[in-house]
């Protein structure tokens, strides 16, 4: 691939003062030092495994071949990932490695690699989809990212990454700081957003329904409207309604939740529904809408092997 030696050069720069992400940590991440994330030089993950459970035109009917990353550059206090994204439950695996676990999946049949929290290993993954591509990675790669991006590291990636799936958590900047430990949460999303969009534009789907490339974007909607619901949707309808949005009630309060009485419960149908009123209202063409139920069914379980198990029975 064209320049991916020097794009690989560039990408590790960002590690020697670390300002892969917004947070701009500045520690040498080259010497094994950790930032807030708590990750050195070494990639860290929990699973990479087939994953049915995405949205539709990710998961398909083949599954989407799954990574999970370790450690996250956020601090969500009702994380449902929580034993990877806080607790750094996973393990280390070298560059070469990861590159032979892509392959492995794409040989198991899957419609894309999903790369799930990959912010904060950006350089360790650029060269990872180098060598997997040079070695016959063919199918498309999502990128799927709380939306804490730098746009430095996502210009890097361009050309490497098929599919955007970010989230926008927050419309209000006052919340991400109280609720994740996120500084400039809203105008670093929106930048990151904008980048990702510039890139590769609005989801395609093929014959199938199966992604192909472009941006999605999901969004969890908090309880008391404290995600900034109707702020994240205009938001997105000013870049273009042409723009897939996943509208996501999945929402249970766990990990540190219950110290926040606000978040403390799920959702209520009408707190759902009037998100899903609204966006209708804007004019999105294409919208991924949930059950209520949702939130009682993906409840994943990072100390099994099998993740999602619990929610398909």
């Amino acid at each position: 691939m064209e320049n991916s030696a020097e794009k690989i050069k560039q990408a590790y720069q960002l590690l020697n003062l670390c300002i892969v992400c917004p947070r701009d940590c500045k520690v040498n991440r080259l010497i094994a030092a950790e930032g807030f994330c708590r990750a050195g030089v070494n990639i860290r993950i929990s699973s990479a495994l087939v994953h049915r459970g995405e949205e539709p035109p990710i998961s398909g009917t083949k599954g989407s071949g799954t990574i999970f990353f370790s450690g996250c550059n956020m601090a969500c206090q009702f994380c449902q990932n929580f034993e990877i994204s806080q607790e750094d439950l996973g393990h280390k695996i070298s560059e070469k490695d990861l590159a032979e676990e892509m392959l492995k999946l794409q040989k198991q049949g899957v419609h894309n690699i999903n790369l799930v929290s990959p912010t904060h290993f950006g350089p360790q993954i650029l060269k990872t989809l180098v060598a997997a591509k040079e070695k016959g990675l063919k199918i498309p790669i999502v990128y799927n990212s709380n939306g804490y991006d730098d746009i430095e590291m996502l210009g890097l990636f361009n050309g490497l990454i098929d599919i955007y799936m970010p989230d926008i958590k927050y419309g209000y900047g006052q919340h991400a700081s109280k609720y994740s430990n996120t500084p400039r949460y809203v105008e670093s999303s929106h930048l990151a957003i904008e980048e990702m969009f510039k890139q590769v534009g609005p989801l395609k789907v093929d014959a199938n329904g199966v992604a192909t490339r472009g941006l999605l974007i999901r969004h969890l909607v908090l309880p008391n409207r404290i995600s900034g619901t109707f702020d994240v949707l205009k938001y997105i309808a000013s870049i273009s309604t042409e723009i897939w949005v996943s509208i996501m009630s999945q929402y249970f309060p766990t990990y540190c939740a219950n110290q926040y009485p606000e978040i403390n419960r799920a959702l209520t149908q009408k707190e759902y529904q009037e998100v899903v009123d609204y966006a209708k209202k804007l004019g999105f063409e294409s919208m991924l809408l949930q059950q209520l139920s949702s939130s009682k069914t993906y409840r994943p379980n990072f100390k099994q092997k099998d993740v999602f198990k619990e929610a398909k029975e």
